[in-house]
């Protein structure tokens, strides 16, 4: 018996082999289909994914065997990999020199035949093989090692997709690590910056009132546009906070209510006057959501529609369609509109129309960015469409909740 060596690369191809958190996993269908399948086009009894570890082969998938590995001493599979372009295919291992007096061959139930196809990974590491053996003395014709190297290039796509998957996994964790970061960062900040700009706000209040008749015009001037933009600063951090925390909520959270009586609770609460109509749906809906969410989402919406409206009579339409699998709602006004050139990045964070508001101030760019994130968490879509000067509209879907 002769021992099987070592790659070159051992160290880089034992490291990419434990990378897929792969060894002693259970088994997998997608790996079983293609061992039952190798066995029945080479008509062997035996067929494995076998991986070869530092000191031992495992089978992560197995037909034909109850052996869930062996030393890697004795393994036929060692001497495959170390030529990772070619398969090894031995009609009958009492004649061949390296398997002489192999513990594997000369047992019970001995390995005699045997074909070995690398599993090579993007890098060239040869991970392990697929491959088929059997108690007698057997052959493969041509077309039977076209299958078994087409079966091997599908265990080495698995076991690439899992690489893949792993690595997503941890970018996706590293991104949600980073997020958190930014989260308690802007948040820390935002609640620091919150008490000063309080004080500031009431002690500009305190000095106009105590100390008006003191000052010119310009002084009284100076007061207000240090309160105005104190306030304006403050709304821009507390959109700061709405922002990062407008997922924090459950999505199982949901319950049944009625979409209308909803939808009137908000412009109650937004106490629209007189110069503005806002038409509900025509027919009232009983719908199963979470209603913190979607109060979030209309509010931000139908104040964007009061805010960005330069008409004397301002229009909201609201809107409302089921379908199958989401419930869609719409939003339209009579509003300012947007410009064509706009509304490409118009949910992006920070972006805005450019234009001021209906008192004359211009936005933060936050608004719209929160409701898209709100959206995507209730698992919908949002959309707009403008026509500048005469008003725009938002469509959004969320999916609906499938009660068990």
């Amino acid at each position: 018996m002769i021992a099987p060596g070592f790659p070159q690369n051992e160290a880089t191809r034992l490291k990419a082999l434990r990378s897929l958190n792969i060894l002693d996993t259970d088994s997998e269908a997608e790996y079983d289909s293609i061992t039952q399948l190798a066995a029945y086009i080479s008509g062997a009894k035996v067929s494995l994914v076998s991986l070869i570890d530092e000191e031992r082969q495992w089978f992560k998938s197995k037909i034909g065997t109850e052996l869930c590995g062996t030393s890697r001493e004795h393994s036929f599979c060692g001497h495959a990999i170390l030529q990772p372009n070619e398969f090894l295919i031995v009609p009958d291992a009492t004649k061949d020199v390296r398997f002489q007096e192999n513990p594997l061959t000369t047992n019970e139930n001995p390995v005699i035949f045997y074909a070995g196809f690398p599993l090579v990974d993007n890098e060239g590491h040869a991970l392990g093989t697929l491959c088929v053996l059997d108690n007698q003395p057997s052959e493969l014709n041509e077309n039977q090692v076209d299958g078994l190297k087409l079966l091997a290039k599908q265990v080495e796509k698995l076991l690439e997709l899992r690489k893949r998957n792993i690595q997503l996994r941890e970018t996706r964790n590293k991104l949600e690590k980073h997020n958190n970061l930014l989260k308690n960062f802007a948040g820390v900040v935002s609640h620091d910056m919150k008490m000063p700009l309080a004080n500031l706000i009431l002690t500009s209040d305190i000095l106009r009132k105590e100390y008006e008749s003191k000052f010119d015009q310009k002084g009284v001037d100076y007061l207000s546009y240090l309160k105005k933009t104190s306030l304006s600063l403050s709304d821009y951090i507390g959109n700061i906070l709405d922002h990062y925390e407008s997922t924090a909520f459950e999505k199982d959270d949901s319950g049944w209510f009625e979409l209308n009586a909803f939808l009137e609770d908000i412009v109650d609460m937004l106490d629209i006057q007189y110069d503005c109509e806002v038409h509900l749906p025509e027919e009232n809906h009983n719908i199963f959501c979470n209603d913190t969410a979607l109060k979030q989402i209309f509010i931000n919406l139908i104040t964007n529609s009061l805010k960005y409206n330069d008409k004397d009579q301002m229009i909201i339409q609201l809107g409302f369609e089921e379908l199958e699998n989401h419930y869609k709602f719409s939003i339209e006004d009579n509003g300012m509109g947007i410009e064509a050139e706009k509304i490409a990045t118009i949910f992006d964070l920070f972006e805005t129309s450019g234009q001021l508001d209906r008192h004359g101030n211009k936005g933060h760019g936050i608004g719209l960015s929160t409701v898209k994130k709100l959206v995507e968490a209730l698992g919908g879509e949002i959309s707009i469409s403008s026509t500048y000067g005469k008003g725009t509209k938002f469509d959004f879907t969320i999916e609906k909740i499938v009660l068990q």
